[in-house]
């Protein structure tokens, strides 16, 4: 059975489909028929991990001269200047023009660094999100946020990029790592936290494991939340609230991202890391109690995340880190923190102090 969500904007023009199921070979065979039908040159962006894991899967697009594919290293250090200057180097190759079509096959990591390659090449063109790892599946195949990491922050380099549709097809958790579903849960958990809290007492009441009956429940339920917030605020321009609440733990999770060296830490386990030091910010601002901070923690120990970094990092450069986030305003970072388990707000102009208190609390055990 195939469920579709659908993303709709003021310009209907650009809404497009989240389609959900088990298995979406048949639907995505359908697209590339139409697209051939229509003399489209669709290429194949995907990394080594899925290419070995999933080569049944990938048939659905036909063989290489069919459909060329460019496959990548697994990992955060994809995300690079160099990997995108690989990208458009293909797509001249493959004489892809602007009726060509990108499909990201991958996780987090292809996704964003194919929908940045497709919004860049001869200034946009159309892609589709196939995400294939539950962190994907549920927070960043969804929303139109692509983009790299540079040395100096992650994702400083990027655009919005809706893409044509998202085809999210559960059958290809069977094959996950248990450590990537376990980085994957770290945005489910942030979405109940921000925005639903049944959503947060279903995960602590029984941890969700990939074997759950309820998981095509729980990734239908965050791509509900986070159509809903992109809808109402596509490019993040609230003056509050807003798109910026996805950001729930990301910029304390950013920072150990870049200080650790990308690739140190998935990036659901710095996500992890950050909704722990998030939690001790709103406790201390005074929005929850100690006993909700302990709730959030034991949440994410039981889904296998990190609670403490593995080990130290300079507190000055995780501080230079977060200082140079894209949600920096008027020189200091922007939060997001819990008002409530369930419900979050950002906050503006928390001080430098705080902050190192709040990172204090991930550190590593002595």
């Amino acid at each position: 059975m195939v469920e579709t969500l659908e993303l709709s904007f003021d310009d209907p023009s650009r809404n497009y489909p989240i389609l959900l199921g088990e298995d979406l070979s048949a639907p995505l065979r359908q697209t590339l028929a139409a697209l051939r039908a229509e003399g489209r040159r669709a290429v194949l962006l995907t990394d080594a991990n899925l290419a070995a894991a999933q080569p049944a899967f990938l048939k659905n697009f036909g063989t290489e001269t069919e459909t060329p594919r460019l496959v990548f290293a697994a990992g955060e250090g994809t995300k690079s200047v160099a990997e995108l200057a690989r990208v458009w180097d293909f797509l001249a190759a493959q004489r892809v023009d602007r009726g060509g079509v990108i499909f990201a096959v991958g996780g987090g990591v292809v996704g964003d660094l194919a929908g940045f390659a497709a919004a860049s090449w001869q200034r946009g063109i159309s892609f589709y999100q196939v995400p294939t790892t539950l962190l994907a599946m549920v927070d960043s195949s969804v929303g139109g946020k692509t983009g790299i990491n540079i040395p100096a922050g992650k994702n400083l380099v990027g655009a919005f990029h809706q893409p044509r549709a998202v085809f999210v097809s559960t059958a290809l958790l069977r094959t996950l790592p248990a450590r990537e579903f376990a980085a994957g849960m770290a945005e489910v958990i942030k979405y109940g936290l921000l925005a639903d809290a049944q959503l947060f007492a279903q995960l602590e009441a029984q941890p969700l494991r990939v074997t759950s009956p309820e998981l095509a429940q729980v990734i239908r339920r965050c791509c509900e939340i986070k159509a809903q917030i992109v809808r109402a605020d596509e490019r993040e321009t609230a003056l509050e609230g807003g798109r910026a609440l996805l950001n729930l733990g990301h910029t304390f999770g950013h920072a150990v991202e870049q200080v650790a060296g990308y690739g140190e830490y998935l990036h659901g386990e710095a996500v992890s890391l950050g909704l722990v030091a998030a939690a001790e910010l709103s406790r201390r601002l005074g929005h929850i109690d100690t006993a909700a901070c302990e709730r959030v923690a034991r949440v994410l120990r039981a889904h296998d995340l990190p609670l403490r970094l593995r080990a130290p990092l300079p507190i000055e450069a995780l501080i230079s880190a977060m200082q140079r986030d894209k949600k920096v305003r008027a020189g200091l970072p922007r939060f997001v923190v819990l008002r409530a388990l369930g419900e979050a707000i950002t906050q503006d102009g928390i001080g430098e102090t705080l902050a190192r208190d709040c990172f204090a609390t991930i550190a590593a055990p002595a």
